[in-house]
């Protein structure tokens, strides 16, 4: 799929305030540590994940999305009432119905002709809004939409700890598939997307690819959706196997993407991935045959914050100017299904605006 008129205007984030370090999470699982003669630093060494964000307790995700989409428009001195379309894609949401999007779409007050929906697709629910949304613009029946969402982690982290905790015939084994919950972080992010005919200076989208790899759907499964009611869901994950799934599926991806862009290796200037952790980034880069050091991470001190974690990455890339004006960069998605997608852009003017509630 390859677009002509669509480009990325700008991004909103937050980060959430509350820091939680692996070594508090291993102080936690202390007395498992010690019963089960894990050593210490376990977590922070198979994830190179030092820190995570949390909520404050009791913060309603669609507070948190309307703010992220503030900060887009505010950041491009957008007028709301050009926005056309509006998906909230976080696999976090507020209710099995009405959609997480309605109440962010009120509480930002945007036009009554707007699409407002919820997509939810694991870790790649705001790289597939993005894509419907520049499909849109590209067939001219929109100007401008949002895709943004907000995931919140605790409920996760504190039902695995109360679990692992309560389980006593707990082995080496069977834990492994409860460590990666203990990597998910919280974040926010929303994208606001245009016509670039109107817009000219908005970061031009070139091209999406996408592959789905479903035979690998049972690798990382949560619970059933009944669970968010209280939201204490669980989550369990065979890492080694989805990794390796997760790669070769990127790596088919990554052929499609380079044909669909008609970029080269060599034309890539910057590479943003899927923020799952140290292994993921390094196996996948190697495999793609891509520098290391061309690659913007943010995993080390937030964590994997699902569909939010390459967005945010890529927020904090320009704003931190590790990506900088006329960086082809690629968008590297993988989400557990096993789907990927991915996306070619050139930086122009992405106007970034954010905040670091832990700083405030």
């Amino acid at each position: 799929m390859q677009f002509a008129n669509v480009g990325l205007l700008s991004i909103g984030y937050l980060l959430p305030p509350q820091k939680v370090s692996s070594e508090e999470i291993e102080t936690e699982l202390k007395p498992i540590y010690q019963r089960l003669k894990l050593p210490e630093g376990r977590l922070r060494l198979m994830s190179g994940i030092g820190e995570r964000r949390l909520w404050e307790r009791g913060t309603r995700i669609s507070d948190m999305s309307s703010r992220s989409c503030r900060h887009a428009l505010h950041a491009a001195n957008f007028d709301p009432s050009n926005v056309g379309c509006l998906i909230h894609a976080s696999v976090c949401r507020e209710y099995l119905e009405p959609a997480t999007a309605c109440r962010v779409h009120h509480l930002c007050n945007l036009p009554d002709a707007c699409w407002v929906y919820d997509v939810s697709n694991a870790c790649l629910g705001i790289l597939n809004g993005a894509v419907q949304i520049a499909t849109a613009i590209e067939q001219g029946s929109i100007q401008a939409g949002i895709v943004v969402g907000t995931e919140d982690s605790r409920g996760l982290m504190e039902a695995t700890l109360a679990q692992l905790l309560s389980d006593e015939t707990l082995t080496r084994q069977s834990i492994k598939p409860a460590f990666a919950s203990l990597t998910i972080g919280s974040g926010s992010c929303a994208f606001l997307l245009v016509d670039r005919r109107k817009y000219p200076e908005a970061s031009p989208l070139h091209a999406a690819v996408v592959r789905a790899n479903t035979k690998f759907h049972a690798l990382c499964e949560s619970d059933q959706d009944q669970a968010g009611g209280n939201m204490q869901p669980t989550m369990n994950t065979d890492s080694e196997q989805l990794l390796h799934a997760g790669v070769s599926t990127g790596v088919a991806t990554f052929d499609a993407f380079l044909k669909e862009s008609n970029w080269q290796r060599s034309d890539i200037d910057r590479t943003v991935c899927h923020q799952v952790g140290s292994a993921h980034r390094k196996l996948m880069l190697e495999s793609l045959k891509l520098p290391i050091e061309h690659d913007f991470s943010v995993f080390e001190f937030l964590g994997n914050t699902g569909s939010v974690a390459l967005p945010t990455a890529l927020a904090l890339g320009i704003d931190r100017k590790g990506i900088a004006p006329g960086d082809r960069t690629g968008l590297l998605g993988i989400g557990s299904g096993i789907n990927s997608v991915m996306i070619a852009k050139t930086l122009r003017q992405t106007y970034v605006s954010g905040e670091d509630l832990a700083a405030s």
